[in-house]
């Protein structure tokens, strides 16, 4: 799971626990002003996921990494799709942030609030 706060202008990102190996990362930090949105999105889950590079992708159980799709690379972290927050990025290294975090409700009003 990942903790998803502002900090200043940036967008921060904590992956937690075991993510942290599977994701190969254990933070994210991603200025404001790159950030387009975010939205709730149980769906995601079921979405293609390109070449996995690096990262883990056991189905049904976890998503984690960098994985390459269509040109772009997205992030993903996320074991219950109920649970899952799509980040959408404009000039950064990933494209956008799948992830999964506590109250994805909360989470999309923390980050479109900061947007305004």
């Amino acid at each position: 799971m990942a903790l998803v706060h502002i900090d200043g202008d940036d967008l921060v990102v904590v992956i937690e626990g075991l993510d942290k190996l599977w994701a190969f990362k254990s933070s994210l930090t991603i200025p404001l002003a790159n950030v387009r949105g975010a939205t709730a999105d149980p769906g995601i889950a079921a979405d293609p996921k390109g070449i996995r590079a690096p990262g883990a992708h056991l189905p049904g159980v976890i998503t984690a990494g960098t994985f390459h799709l269509d040109g772009e690379k997205v992030f993903w972290d996320i074991k219950d799709p109920s649970k899952a927050v799509v980040i959408e990025l404009a000039d950064e290294r990933y494209a956008r942030l799948v992830l999964q975090v506590d109250n994805p409700r909360e989470t999309v009003t923390l980050v479109e609030n900061a947007l305004r």
